[in-house]
């Protein structure tokens, strides 16, 4: 089951993704109703961990915009606004179920079970992203460049993925890490340029002209088919 995060506390989005990896669930983790909104659009999750106070969107507001574009997504809202009248709202706006903080992991892990059981109407858009020459099939988790096969382990599948489904975002290593690796922190290694120099050289950055992997100095990688000027 794939579950998409929205909080902005890192350390309440950490504690999440580690104990829902743990159980076999699939985790991508945004802090910011925009993005997570994005994200929506673009990928197939089976439910969405939503906190209500976010920045750029609200809960509220990203659960309003999804019901009125009848996204039928099934939306778990987190919170620590426990009042009567705020779960109201979180209902009646669109959200399936409501969640106070703190809670107990078991009966978090038991409504996202039961909202993973209902029929969802929404699908993603395209499950083929494409940048440029390169294909990324989501549904058998295949890559080709130029219609030439790319053998990729499980990590740097995932890596490109996030690349890819957004073209021309900048991705922050933190952000990688978190997506890839499921860790806000790695003070020992360079794991994420590790991975990135790979990557580059499986999908023939290094010999197909200007690479689609680009470094942003100080900040982190993006992919796009642009040439830099």
């Amino acid at each position: 089951m794939n579950l998409l995060i929205v909080e902005d506390d890192q350390r309440v989005q950490d504690f999440l993704s580690r104990g829902l990896r743990a159980e076999g669930y699939r985790i991508t983790t945004c802090a910011d109703g925009n993005e997570a909104y994005e994200w929506i659009l673009r990928e197939s999750f089976s439910v969405v961990l939503l906190d209500v106070m976010l920045p750029g969107m609200n809960g509220i507001e990203l659960t309003q915009k999804l019901r009125a574009e009848r996204i039928a997504l099934p939306i778990l809202m987190l919170t620590a606004m426990d009042s009567l009248d705020d779960r109201v709202q979180g209902l009646r706006c669109g959200a399936d179920d409501y969640l106070t903080k703190p809670f107990a992991f078991e009966e978090l892990l038991a409504r996202i079970e039961a909202l993973g059981r209902r029929p969802s109407e929404w699908k993603p858009i395209d499950k083929t992203l494409r940048v440029g020459s390169l294909t990324f099939d989501r549904s058998e988790m295949r890559v080709l460049r130029d219609n030439q096969l790319i053998t990729l382990t499980a990590k740097e599948l995932a890596l490109l993925e996030l690349l890819m489904t957004a073209p021309g975002r900048v991705f922050s290593r933190e952000r990688i890490l978190s997506n890839v690796w499921g860790v806000s922190e790695d003070p020992l290694t360079n794991v994420v340029d590790v991975y990135i120099k790979r990557l580059r050289q499986k999908i023939g950055d290094d010999a197909n002209g200007p690479g689609l992997i680009k470094t942003v100095r100080g900040i982190g990688y993006k992919l796009d088919d642009r040439s830099e000027i």
